[in-house]
């Protein structure tokens, strides 16, 4: 496999990601049942791992690493943030509220993802 095909499915893999948590808030705020499904508990976690282990094939071929490379740590401390935030919104948030500000904080650390990733500057 080569390495833009790698790159290729790292990026698709980080869409599906980010359409699939978007659409998974959007049924939080509609307290849909959609939320408990068996696919929708399992089907993030098997887009997740994936997503990870072609960032982590991307690291080790292209030698560039976070904490060498300022981009790339900003990258994994969003992601940390996105990680928290998204809990939050999904399923540790107690009140509605809070659920709801952690969504939209973990929209725009998605955002910020995916800004660092396409100009490989730290904004």
């Amino acid at each position: 496999m080569s390495y833009l095909a790698v790159k290729h499915l790292h990026v698709t893999f980080a869409a599906l990601s980010g359409i699939l948590f978007f659409v998974r808030g959007l049924w939080m705020l509609a307290d849909s049942g959609m939320l408990q499904r068996r696919w929708v508990k399992i089907v993030p976690h098997v887009i997740d791992t994936l997503l990870l282990v072609f960032a982590l094939i991307l690291v080790v071929w292209s030698g560039q690493y976070p904490f060498a490379q300022n981009w790339l740590t900003a990258k994994l401390l969003a992601l940390v943030v996105y990680i928290v935030l998204g809990t939050i919104a999904l399923k540790r948030g107690r009140t509605k509220s809070v659920r709801i500000a952690a969504f939209i904080g973990a929209l725009l650390a998605f955002g910020y993802i995916v800004t660092v990733a396409v100009t490989r500057h730290v904004v």
